[in-house]
């Protein structure tokens, strides 16, 4: 499985982004993928998952801003950004595993070590 990122800028604080995730050979069976963030000097963090039933769950940082949807008919992952601010600036990365774990995406969902396969990153900077 590959995956590839695009959609990343420069927004200043308040603006919106969509990030979207490129995967191929997986959206046609049983998945959970991601989105995680890291800024510089940090450890990668759990953004958004989803699971292929549609599932999803949300860091507390970003739920009501964020939003994580699929297109399978695409073979792509998105996640819509809003209302950004300056501390969401780093690097998002695209991940994905499978079969679909069974625990629940809200438990582990936001565990990096639960993935198999990583995008190469997209930079995010807001200024504020």
């Amino acid at each position: 499985v590959q995956l590839a990122e695009s959609g990343g800028g420069s927004v200043q604080a308040g603006g919106s982004l969509r990030l979207s995730c490129a995967a191929s050979g997986l959206m046609y069976g049983s998945y959970r993928m991601g989105w995680f963030s890291q800024a510089p000097g940090k450890e990668r963090e759990g953004i958004a998952a989803i699971d292929s039933d549609g599932a999803s769950t949300y860091a507390d940082s970003v739920k009501g801003r964020f939003t994580i949807s699929r297109d399978t008919t695409k073979n792509t992952i998105y996640l819509q950004m809003n209302s950004l601010k300056p501390e969401d600036t780093a690097m998002y990365y695209c991940a994905a595993t499978w079969p679909k774990p069974q625990y629940g995406v809200g438990i582990y969902g936001l565990s990096v070590h639960q993935y198999k396969s990583w995008g190469q990153g997209t930079q995010v900077t807001v200024s504020s």
